[in-house]
This record gives C-alpha cells, sequence and structure tokens, in this order.
C-alpha cells in the first residue's frame, strides 16, 4: 500500500508515520508539507507541497489512499489565510483524490466539528456537526465535513474515512503547543506541579483527550481496516477541573465564564497570547463523544490514558521538547522567543 499523507510534520502527522513504518501493509509513505523536515522516517519520502496552491493530482496519482492532515490554526489575527489552507486547500486535496483516480481517503476531523453538546453524557457521531460558531477551527472543521459530505455523493467509488479525536497530546509537540496556543511569555520552567497555583473550577470545562501515539494507530488502522464513515477517537478519563487540579497540584478555582472568555480576548487582542476567545467557548461547549464505534468496527484501543498523555505534554513544555521538523522544531520561535513577537503573537505565521 503506498500512502500519501498531507501535513505529515505535525503533531498528528508525524506519529501517523511512525504507526504506518510498523504496518507490514505499507509500502510506501509520501509525506507532503510546505516546509520539508530534516528527519529520516522509515519508507517515508518528502515532497514540497502546499495543499492550498500546488497541483496536488500528480502527487496523488498511484496511490493507494490519501491522508489528509494539514491544517492552520494561525495565524489567528487573519482568519481568511486559514481558511486559504483549511477550507480551499482541502476543497483541492478531494478534487485532487478523485482526479488521481485514488480508492481511500482518510480525514482528520475533531471533536470541534459537532455543535453545543452535553457533559454530562456521552454522543455518538450522529450527533449535529454544525460547530461552534464562535470558534473559527470549529467553523472551518464543519465547512470541511460539508465539503466531504458533497464528495461522498459525486465520488462513491472513494472509500471515505473520518476521525473525530479529542485534544492530541505527545512530548514532542510541546514546542508547537505552546507556540500555537500559549505564546511566548510563558516561562518553560513554570510549567511544573505546584508551581501554577490555580486552575478554573467550571461546570462545563470538562474535555477528552488522548496521546497522539494512539491517534497515529488509528490512522493506521482506517487504511487497513474495511471500514467507512466517522470514528470518535479519546481516552479516558474524561479531564475536568478536579482532574487538573490533580495533574498540575493546583486548586481548582470558581472562575466565572464571563470573565474567563474576555481575558482570552483582551490578551488575544492585545497580542499577548496567540489563542482567541473562540478556543474557549469550544472547550466548554463540545460535547464528550461516545468512542464505543472505534473500538467495535476499527478495533482500536488506547494504550496510554489522558492524564498520563496530558501529564507527557507538560513534561514537554517544561522542557521545550520538540522534533526535527518545521511546526514541531523547538527553536522555531527563535532565540528568546523574538520571532514569535515580531510576527505579532497570532498575526503572522
Amino acid at each position: 500500500m503506498r500512502v500519501v499523507i498531507t501535513g505529515a510534520t505535525g503533531n498528528v502527522g508525524t506519529s501517523v508515520i511512525d504507526a504506518l513504518a510498523a504496518e507490514p501493509q505499507v509500502s510506501e509513505v509520501v509525506g507532503l508539507a510546505r516546509r520539508l523536515p530534516d528527519l529520516e522516517k522509515p519508507k517515508v519520502r518528502w515532497v514540497h507541497a502546499d495543499i492550498a496552491s500546488t497541483e496536488l493530482a500528480p502527487h496523488f496519482y498511484g496511490a493507494d489512499a490519501v491522508v489528509h492532515l494539514a491544517w492552520a490554526i494561525q495565524p489567528s489575527h487573519d482568519e481568511a489565510v486559514m481558511e486559504r489552507t483549511n477550507v480551499l486547500g482541502s476543497r483541492r486535496v478531494f478534487e485532487a483524490v478523485a482526479d488521481a483516480g485514488v480508492g481511500n481517503l482518510v480525514y482528520a476531523s475533531s471533536v470541534g466539528v459537532y455543535g453545543p453538546g452535553p457533559k454530562d453524557r456521552r454522543v455518538d457521531e450522529s450527533w449535529s456537526t454544525g460547530g461552534i460558531p464562535t470558534s473559527a477551527y470549529s467553523r472551518h472543521k464543519a465547512k470541511v465535513e460539508r465539503m466531504l459530505d458533497e464528495f461522498e455523493a459525486e465520488a462513491p467509488e472513494v472509500r471515505v474515512v473520518r476521525l473525530r479525536p479529542g485534544l492530541i497530546f505527545k512530548r514532542e509537540a510541546a514546542s508547537e503547543i505552546r507556540r500555537l496556543f500559549i505564546g511566548p511569555l510563558l516561562p518553560s520552567l513554570l510549567v511544573r506541579p505546584r508551581l501554577i497555583p490555580f486552575v478554573p473550577r467550571l461546570a462545563e470545562l470538562r474535555f477528552q483527550a488522548v496521546h497522539a501515539a494512539d491517534v497515529g494507530d488509528a490512522y493506521r488502522l482506517a487504511l487497513i481496516r474495511d471500514v467507512a464513515g466517522a470514528f470518535n477517537i479519546a481516552a479516558e478519563p474524561v479531564i475536568g477541573p478536579e482532574e487538573l487540579g490533580a495533574v498540575l497540584k493546583a486548586r481548582p478555582l470558581s472562575i466565572p465564564r464571563g470573565l474567563l472568555r474576555a481575558a482570552a480576548d483582551l490578551s488575544w487582542r492585545a497580542h499577548l497570547q496567540p489563542a482567541d476567545a473562540g478556543w474557549i467557548d469550544l472547550a466548554l461547549e463540545a460535547p464528550l463523544m461516545d468512542i464505543s464505534r472505534a473500538g467495535d468496527e476499527l478495533g482500536w484501543k488506547p494504550k496510554t490514558s489522558s492524564l498520563d498523555a496530558l501529564a507527557e505534554l507538560l513534561r514537554g513544555l517544561r522542557h521545550a521538547a520538540g522534533l526535527a521538523t518545521p511546526p514541531l522544531d523547538p527553536h522555531a520561535g527563535g532565540p528568546g522567543r523574538l520571532g514569535e513577537f515580531l510576527t505579532g503573537v497570532g498575526q503572522r505565521r
């Protein structure tokens, strides 16, 4: 099996590559990336390509499957630039899959595609996929799934799988996650238990997470199993204020949602951190997912608990961990993180 991966150098992409390297049915992996990495992996050939502008079909010819992971979370102050990659780029990927005659497409959806939902019970893959309107990330995920619905209707010969994971953590993604969601002002040495004094206590602050290696294995299974449709992907347990407090050795402190959102919005507008307030809405409104279909049909079972995945990420943040790819490079922010300040903290990529 020859597999082409878009967005192959990021948090999920590098884990998918690791999973496919160990899969006997996979003979070659073609990793497409805007910026080529200084990283050698078994079975992997790197190719320079931008899904928003490069002619993609020539890279897809002869492939048995395409895994579409490429996604832009920054620059958060310029949604049009993100949409060009996320929505237009995804459309171009789907069209190239059809033009090249690729028989299998696995798409990286997300819990963020779901509309507001419950925090006291689990929802399955039939829950509304209208997204959270105030989150650009969620709006783009919802738009792309609508396009994928149209693609499936127009190209029924293509087997389509959509994976919808919760938050995805691993140690090597720490530097990228800090740049994308926290910004340059957080000293790495402060990311340790007992130095973070409190975590917000909100009834709606309950979310699911999963280790990137387990997500990589879910993609592997989606490629080699005869399955189609959407699959929720997450590990146990659900993480709420008490679980966060236990991991961080921090005290849960009641904070009004409006205050938390206002702080995120003001600090984003002031370019102090790169994540707009829509991420707060997404965290508080996205439903908890039922993952039973992934176990029953994919045969997927996570090896790492959500809390262990979170703890691993926190250790990575403390040590500025990364990997030799442009998105995961721990030095990508420049000396003293100066490059992050010069690009406006969420203003330019």
